[in-house]
């Protein structure tokens, strides 16, 4: 004996696993389209933050080969050579950590927050060192940042997954 065929018109559509495609190839994001559209001011301002940082190493790396270049002393030069390389590196890392944040990727919050750590870890000493003004400078946008990197707001829409879809 068979069984008549099921009418499958008017059942709901099964469950996707995150980071499936869709008919049409594309991810749908962990975030509806709509809630993405609403970015909360502190993911601006923590992004502003972390490329600020990012354009002030751009900014030291760039004094840093004037003097390589017009002779001054150094005890090595390759070393300076791979500081001004890791000056730059460091940079273009924390451009992509703005950006992507910006996006509302989650992987950049880890790297943002390293990022603050560093700069708090040399802030804190050149403030206790006498130069009040560089010191403040680097401290009060890194904890500013720490807490927005914390904010519910922040969490929520730093939430999207990167990458490929999965394999099986």
């Amino acid at each position: 004996m068979s069984r008549p065929p099921e009418d499958h018109s008017d059942s709901t559509p099964e469950p996707r696993l995150p980071g499936s495609t869709d008919a049409s190839g594309a991810s749908p994001s962990p975030v509806s389209p709509e809630a993405r559209a609403t970015r909360p001011p502190a993911v601006t301002v923590l992004s502003l933050i972390v490329a600020a940082e990012a354009t002030a190493l751009l900014g030291a790396a760039a004094w840093y080969a004037t003097q390589l270049v017009t002779g001054a002393p150094v005890l090595s030069f390759w070393g300076a050579v791979f500081t001004l390389v890791l000056l730059v590196s460091f940079a273009a890392w924390l451009y992509a950590v703005a950006y992507f944040l910006f996006r509302g990727y989650r992987w950049p919050r880890a790297g943002a927050l390293v990022a603050q750590l560093f700069v708090l870890t040399i802030g804190f000493p050149t403030l206790t060192g006498g130069y009040v003004a560089a010191g403040f400078a680097m401290l009060v946008p890194a904890l500013v940042a720490v807490v927005l990197l914390f904010n519910k707001g922040v969490i929520s829409y730093a939430s999207r997954a990167g990458g490929a879809p999965p394999a099986l």
